[in-house]
């Protein structure tokens, strides 16, 4: 397998944001995995942790890349090792309820008072105001009040929620990244930070914006499964091959639809592409045809093709194939794989700073790193 492997000790940065100190106060969901975008983009992320729940192991992938300081932040002195950690920093990550980093003494004026450049990240998913916004909630929640999670799954069926990928990783902690860039950029001019609210709610309503406006334009239905991009057509779903596993059709563009007709042997005129009312019969006609092969076959079938049809493989496998081996999309960190830095940079570079932390640090250790 083609995978890069690293055992290096934490903290060798690499990307545009080297140099940037990020406090990062532990949580669950989209702030974890945003706190591991910045630092695999190179910077500096310390993460605060409650006594005792510091260290990681090494397949606690979303934790690596960055060290660790213990704080109890709910001690007499605890809020001021914090600010103290602040006041050096340029920008922080917190996924408290509203009001709870102000019940701590932590909230921005205080944050500000020490630093004024501060970019104060919140993640949340409802949101720092609203009717739910002291209310708990999960990513199927927030995706299903978004409009996000009426969308997904089949026809005739309950939505499918999409693991947490549209809501705390795509709706969340995408957005608070964005977010803390443009923030941390407009501080460069203004001297000043500011509050980013990110929350889940906010973004996975985002991610709709091609779909509202096809619904206005009236060629989008409301129904799940009847639509181009929901695995109502033929041409735009998964096949089981005759080894129970399966491929990814996708061939939406004409030219494309053809080259997928020829190379299954199929006249296109027998199987005409925007006939709504017979998708479901081609539908059943290529799931017949995909069943008379293995995976393997229809991979060298298609090899080399515009038919827009790829194996549909479990992540140790994806890793294995030939151009996610040359993109070098995985890496192996202490033996464990997993999901390699992204997006690629032409001269900064990128890379994964080290596994989870497996040791602690003190807040003197990280004063003494930033002075």
């Amino acid at each position: 397998m083609n995978t890069t492997e690293s055992t290096s000790p934490l903290l060798q940065p690499a990307g545009p944001l080297r140099g940037l100190r990020v406090i990062e106060l532990a949580g669950i969901g989209p702030g974890p995995f945003a706190a591991m975008l910045l630092s695999d983009m190179g910077a500096d992320v310390v993460r605060i942790d409650r006594p005792g729940a510091g260290v990681r192991p090494p397949f606690d992938v979303v934790s690596r890349g960055r060290r660790v300081v213990e704080i109890d932040l709910r001690s007499p002195g605890g809020a001021q090792q914090a600010l103290t950690l602040l006041e050096r920093a340029d920008a922080l990550l917190e996924g408290f309820r509203p009001g709870v980093m102000e019940r701590l003494g932590l909230g921005p004026a205080a944050v500000w008072q020490r630093n004024p450049r501060l970019v104060y990240g919140r993640m949340t998913g409802w949101g720092q105001d609203g009717p739910l916004a002291a209310t708990a909630g999960h990513d199927i929640d927030y995706i299903a009040l978004s409009g996000a999670l009426a969308t997904l799954g089949p026809a005739g069926a309950p939505p499918l929620p999409p693991m947490n990928l549209v809501g705390d990783y795509g709706g969340g902690s995408l957005y608070l990244v964005m977010g803390m860039l443009a923030a941390l950029l407009e501080a460069r001019s203004s001297g000043l930070g500011q509050v980013v609210d990110a929350a889940v709610l906010d973004g996975s309503a985002s991610l709709l914006a091609l779909y509202a406006g096809r619904v206005v334009r009236g060629d989008w239905l409301r129904e799940r499964g009847a639509n181009m991009l929901d695995g109502a057509p033929h041409y735009y779903r998964c096949y089981e091959t005759a080894d129970g596993r399966f491929m990814a059709v996708g061939a939406i563009e004409p030219q494309f639809y053809a080259t997928l007709c020829e190379r299954l042997g199929i006249d296109p005129a027998s199987m005409p592409q925007q006939d709504r009312a017979r998708w479901a019969h081609h539908a059943d006609r290529l799931a017949a045809l995909f069943r008379t092969a293995t995976q393997a076959e229809w991979i060298t079938r298609f090899e080399g093709s515009d038919a827009c049809v790829s194996p549909v493989l479990p992540m140790d496998e994806a890793a294995g194939h030939p151009h996610v081996a040359h993109r070098r999309s995985y890496t192996t960190v202490d033996g464990v794989l997993q999901p390699n830095a992204a997006p690629r940079f032409s001269r900064s570079g990128q890379a994964v700073q080290g596994p989870p932390p497996a040791t602690l640090s003190t807040p003197d250790d990280i004063l003494a790193h930033w002075a």
